[in-house]
């Protein structure tokens, strides 16, 4: 298993496919053992993609002191640095988009192209929900949750006649967090980006992007509303915006998503 040591941490990371380099930067809870991750969606068919799981998640190591936005940056850096890949496109999911964004903005020269997917920029343009005030509750309620607030539709008369569709959809995301969550240190890990998730903000630096930004998400995501996109479409010049059929995970749901995110990364999107 592919393991690397970048600053103060063993990190995991894989590469796979063919075709124009891509970094991915994982989402909230990011661990690439869980399904599906960015190797099983559409866009692994275009790409030599390079996946890792982010400090304090997955099998990378978690050590229990605050992190910061910047630290998630500099470690995607460091990886970068170490792999010998001096440019690349970059795609970050939620959390990942923030991270995205902080790296872009200390690391312009290593970005081709940047999509931010499912994500907000902080300080005036938004936050993304404050998940971490989730955290008390019971695992099954916090899970029924982050799936009502992942897709709007899904208020209770949806459920109610949906029950079924909604109890596979909950055993599903349960299924995911088993996986790793009795690892030494991973609670600590995962409390650790909450807190720093709290504390994103690159609003007011958005504006010095110069890359090639796409923004996208979905029309009824709950978690980063198509509010907060249009709040860093406007701050950032010359950015795509795109609202897709679906939630939080409406690159899963919508079958033009990564048809679209792909033209984008390699330049031929059509308006």
């Amino acid at each position: 298993m592919p393991f690397v040591t970048i600053r103060d941490l063993q990190m995991y990371y894989e590469i796979r496919g063919r075709g124009p380099r891509l970094l991915s930067i994982s989402a909230t809870g990011g661990d690439l053992r869980r399904s599906p991750n960015v190797f099983e969606m559409p866009i692994a068919r275009d790409f030599e993609i390079l996946g890792y799981d982010q400090r304090g998640l997955g099998q990378t190591s978690c050590p229990d002191i605050p992190y910061t936005m910047a630290d998630y940056a500099d470690d995607a850096n460091g990886l970068l640095e170490d792999l010998g890949w001096d440019r690349c496109g970059v795609i970050g999911f939620s959390f990942g988009g923030m991270v995205a964004q902080e790296f872009a903005l200390r690391y312009p020269q290593r970005v081709e192209r940047l999509v931010l997917a499912s994500t907000s920029s902080g300080g005036i343009g938004g936050d993304s929900y404050p998940l971490h005030e989730l955290a008390h509750l019971p695992v099954e309620d916090y899970v029924r949750r982050i799936l009502q607030l992942g897709d709007i539709r899904r208020d209770a008369a949806w459920q109610a006649d949906n029950s079924a569709e909604f109890q596979a959809l909950i055993d599903r995301r349960l299924a995911g967090l088993r996986v790793g969550a009795d690892e030494p240190g991973r609670q600590a890990g995962a409390r650790r980006q909450m807190e720093a998730r709290a504390r994103h903000d690159t609003y007011e630096r958005l504006p010095t992007l110069r890359m090639p930004v796409y923004i996208c998400g979905g029309r009824y995501d709950g978690i980063a509303t198509p509010a907060n996109l249009e709040a860093m479409h406007q701050q950032i010049p010359g950015a795509k915006l795109e609202l897709f059929e679906g939630g939080h995970l409406f690159y899963l749901q919508d079958v033009r998503a990564f048809e679209r995110i792909g033209a984008f990364l390699k330049g031929k999107l059509n308006e």
